[in-house]
């Protein structure tokens, strides 16, 4: 036995790895392919956590049975029912004593468990949601955000993370609006890749979702059919995943969608050929849960399981989550049938175990931890939720009523503020298990300011009109599959405000009205943008977020936050993205007006902002920053690119590069930024990557629809073709 090369670590992986492949028997090796959820049963539907979980689950699960040849992965053993740290940690251990002992090899699971705002489980800290990141637009508190997650997850045993987003969003009416960064991809790729940094620096295997096309269905539709052509899936929605692989992410998950008739689960041209030959990506593909199920059951490709289970794995998906149902016994029929080649097989194995190895795993005397005592919700991981919730909430209009001075009569309406849940996006943990009590204190708006409070009706009328301003929280409660009003499979078919009928109400008084939005996706704002003395957004802020928005209302905070999406402003209309070409704006050709309410990028401070000192020669561009105001803030300087010919159509901006700048009063930045020619890149009419040469315009900006000044710039050279590894983003200098 001590004789095995597998066995030893000082040898290198990939020996040891194909040693172990070459010992293993074919149901040993498939063992290694699949996951178990414990503790899920089938139902009604309604604590579904996954979709069409209620016809997939097994509820007789036979443990014992199921482990003998090994086990793959542990699904969510944390985060599928409330459980105390120290006693999860303990189970967990437990459970992996018992996958060791009972198989011929003693090669444990790979522990998998959400962590998207926050290690999602009992009594763990819940961050704001990454749509929340986005309006932070501060990429290094993400990281650090990311970095604690993951150290309490590797303390009890964690592996992997099914973390971060990268789908860009296309249509804010889709229900995962609020687990995406924005409608960016350059903004999506820099706050996802701090992400996988952060994750990765405690030791926690991040994989990137869902890849690709999810975000961009028809009539935003969870699950539904993706009709998009190569250009816009190779210019928006693939460079946050390139991003994220160039920066190290370990596994990649598949989007349910199917994109142009081919689900991802079943496409080997982009798993295997573009994501592995192309990128250089050497980790594992993993199913989202059942995907590999619905190529039989929703997509209508394979005639039954095995028939799935061969076409996923010949595209080059290795591992089935989170149970057992294509990978197992239909596989083996189908490889001992000569439908599948073993090969298949083992090369997915061996990326498999590669990452046990590179984990640990198959090293002798591996134990699971079992710390004594945890702390999933310490003081510090509070406070940085509470910085993050402060810097990524957006004051979209102010007429001065902000922030709320010293002896002003205030009245608090809407039940949103004294609500816990309008804080938390779908999936944090007492969202996803509603029927958990307790866990971590979430301060509702109401508890966090100390005024005059009414839900709503006859009350909350007379309480505005005895006031001398009404602040009024709307929003969304977040939910799977429609219990709720966002959240995954829960789709919205406009963009009618939520509690626009108190919002009217209050306004009916007279009395100036503060807006505090609480929710998961923009609304149309057309109606109020004028109307209201403020307007206050907050993407699902996280369990810190009620005194982060009374901080903005009182002004202990400055608000910092800029929109990482465009806010719409008629609620019948299809929302579109900021990444529109000149077509896709106001003209004579039609009479929509597409004109966002706020644009992107936008956000207002209570301090005021100098640009000054523009400079700009060639591709390099600077601009200094001053606080001229009472008080210290940041202003997000932005960078964008106007390409007036080219030969294919391009949007009319493009975000470049950014730089969040913190000032005290009085104080100066310089900031400055230079543009490597790829950094212009786009789709052209080869349906390759090119660098098109040409007269361009860099516009420093304070959103999307707010120039400060504009340079003209020359892309000099022949048109050139560009590959992965040859993409670069803006460089970025702040002294």
């Amino acid at each position: 036995m001590r004789d095995e090369p597998w066995r030893d670590p000082a040898r290198p992986a990939a020996e040891r790895v194909a040693d172990l492949v070459g010992r293993m028997t074919l149901r040993e090796k498939l063992a290694q392919l699949y996951g178990v959820w414990l503790g899920q049963s089938s139902s009604d539907g309604e604590d579904d956590v996954a979709p069409f979980q209620h016809d997939l689950v097994d509820d007789d699960l036979n443990w014992l049975e199921l482990i003998k040849n090994g086990l793959g992965q542990l699904t969510r053993p944390f985060g599928s029912a409330p459980i105390e740290p120290a006693a999860g940690a303990a189970r967990l251990a437990q459970l992996q004593a018992e996958i060791t002992a009972a198989g011929r090899f003693g090669i444990p699971a790979i522990a998998h468990e959400e962590c998207l705002t926050g290690f999602m489980t009992h009594c763990a800290t819940v961050y704001p949601t990454p749509l929340a990141w986005g309006a932070a637009w501060s990429p290094d508190l993400v990281e650090e955000m990311a970095a604690t997650i993951g150290a309490s997850m590797y303390a009890v045993g964690i592996h992997q993370g099914l973390a971060p987003v990268l789908d860009v969003t296309r249509d804010v009416r889709w229900g995962r609006t609020e687990e995406t960064i924005g409608e960016d991809p350059h903004l999506v790729a820099t706050i996802g890749t701090a992400y996988v940094r952060g994750l990765r620096s405690a030791g926690i295997m991040t994989t990137l979702k869902h890849f690709v096309g999810y975000s961009a269905s028809r009539d935003a539709r969870n699950f539904g059919p993706v009709a998009i052509g190569p250009r816009e899936l190779a210019d928006v929605l693939l460079p946050p995943f390139l991003a994220a692989v160039r920066a190290g992410a370990e596994s990649v998950m598949h989007s349910y969608a199917d994109v142009d008739g081919v689900p991802p689960a079943a496409n080997r041209a982009l798993l295997t050929e573009l994501l592995r030959e192309k990128w250089g990506f050497d980790g594992t593909v993993v199913s989202d849960y059942f995907g590999v199920t619905f190529l039989e059951t929703q997509h209508k490709l394979a005639a039954n399981q095995g028939h799935a289970a061969g076409i996923a794995l010949a595209a080059g998906l290795d591992v089935e989550l989170p149970n057992v149902r294509c990978y197992g016994t239909p596989l083996l029929d189908a490889v001992l049938a000569g439908d599948v080649p073993e090969s298949d097989v083992d090369i997915a194995l061996t990326r498999v175990l590669r990452q046990k190895c590179e984990l640990g795993l198959l090293d002798p005397g591996w134990e699971s931890p079992q710390p004594s005592a945890v702390d999933f919700d310490p003081p510090a991981a509070r406070a940085l939720a509470r910085r993050l919730a402060e810097e990524s909430v957006v004051l979209l209009s102010n007429d001065g009523v902000l922030p709320l001075r010293p002896g002003v009569r205030v009245a608090l309406v809407g039940a949103q503020a004294d609500t816990a849940s309008a804080m938390l996006g779908c999936y944090t943990f007492p969202q996803h298990i509603p029927s958990a009590k307790g866990g971590v204190a979430i301060p509702t708006l109401r508890e966090s300011l100390d005024v005059t409070y009414a839900e709503g009706g006859d009350e909350a009328v007379a309480a505005a009109r005895d006031a001398d301003v009404c602040v009024v929280a709307v929003g969304d409660t977040s939910g799977l599959f429609g219990r709720g009003t966002s959240g995954e499979g829960t789709d919205a078919a406009n963009l009618v405000l939520p509690g626009a009928d108190l919002l009217d109400a209050m306004l009916a008084t007279g009395t100036p009205v503060v807006l505090v939005l609480l929710t998961g996706r923009p609304y149309a704002l057309g109606a109020y943008q004028d109307r209201c003395a403020a307007i206050v957004q907050a993407f699902f802020p996280g369990e810190e977020g009620g005194p982060a928005v009374a901080g903005v209302l009182t002004g202990r905070v400055s608000p910092s936050g800029r929109l990482p999406v465009s806010v719409p402003a008629d609620p019948h209309m299809t929302p579109t993205s900021y990444l529109t070409p000149p077509l896709g704006r106001l003209n004579d050709a039609s009479s929509v007006d597409p004109t966002p309410a706020f644009p992107f990028g936008h956000g207002l401070s209570y301090t005021k902002f100098d640009w000054s000192g523009f400079e700009g020669d060639g591709m390099n561009v600077a601009v200094t920053v001053t606080n001229t105001g009472p008080v210290a803030g940041a202003e997000v300087v932005q960078l964008y690119l106007h390409d007036p010919v080219a030969q294919v159509v391009r949007p009319v901006v493009k975000l470049l590069g950014y730089a969040k700048v913190r000032l005290a009063p009085g104080e100066s930045r310089r900031v400055s930024f230079t543009v490597p020619p790829e950094a212009t890149a786009f789709t052209g009419l080869s349906g390759r990557r090119i660098v098109e040469p040409g007269e361009v315009e860099l516009r420093l900006a304070a959103s999307a629809a707010d120039v400060r000044q504009t340079f003209a710039a020359t892309i000099s050279g022949p048109v050139r073709e560009i590959g992965p590894s040859e993409e670069r983003d803006v460089s970025i200098t702040v002294r």
